[in-house]
């Protein structure tokens, strides 16, 4: 249980580390181009969930993600209490992982993020963009179980792009990009319905992936 939960907090603060990490280099030397960006904070991630589930996905399962935490709870793939301390840890992880990112960027530790992030659009691009991780994972674990990093990190990294939220996709993230003010921030008055959205991805895909994938 502790090498468990070992695990999913390195492997969550290191998510958020690439996460806000790239998009700060990524702001910085873009020059105001926001599409380069965004490219450089999604391929850097990207990579990051590749190394990250490669690595850790033997000890924990590497979900690193509340969503994926429960749609796996809710097709009894894992416990009710393992997953609560799952999410508890994933959730402090990824906060943690801020902080981290502030401190080698030279930032304020604590801040609070500014960036409007709230609207029907949004929302239903987060329960879209949830389905979608799931799919990737659950279909992978289905299809070619060694391919599962690959399709994570490629998933993720093509979703910041097709999603018009630019794929949150998991409450852990979320949650602590409202403790930044940087590219990748989250007025943390929006959190509550993204999160929310996700849940309704994540359920949707524990009820109905399983059937078509027969896992």
């Amino acid at each position: 249980m502790l090498r468990r939960l070992a695990a999913e907090a390195l492997g969550t603060a290191f998510l958020l580390i690439a996460v806000v990490g790239s998009g700060i280099m990524a702001e910085t030397l873009a020059d105001g181009n926001v599409a380069l960006a965004l490219l450089a904070n999604s391929t850097a991630t990207g990579f990051a969930l590749y190394v990250l589930i490669t690595a850790l996905g033997p000890v924990s399962g590497a979900h690193f993600n509340p969503a994926v935490t429960l749609a796996f709870a809710l097709m009894r793939q894992i416990t009710p209490g393992m997953a609560l301390a799952y999410v508890v840890t994933q959730i402090l992880a990824g906060i943690a992982g801020v902080w981290i990112t502030h401190v080698m960027f030279a930032q304020e530790i604590l801040q609070a993020s500014t960036t409007a992030r709230t609207g029907t659009a949004l929302w239903v691009a987060e329960i879209v963009a949830t389905f979608g991780l799931l799919f990737a994972i659950l279909g992978g674990l289905k299809q070619a179980p060694a391919q599962v990093p690959a399709l994570v990190g490629a998933y993720i990294a093509g979703a910041y792009w097709f999603t018009a939220s630019t794929s949150f996709a998991n409450p852990a993230v979320t949650i602590a990009r409202g403790f930044t003010d940087t590219f990748a921030g989250i007025d943390p008055a929006h959190i509550a319905a993204y999160i929310a959205a996700q849940i309704v991805g994540a359920v949707i895909a524990a009820f109905s992936l399983p059937r078509l994938f027969s896992v």
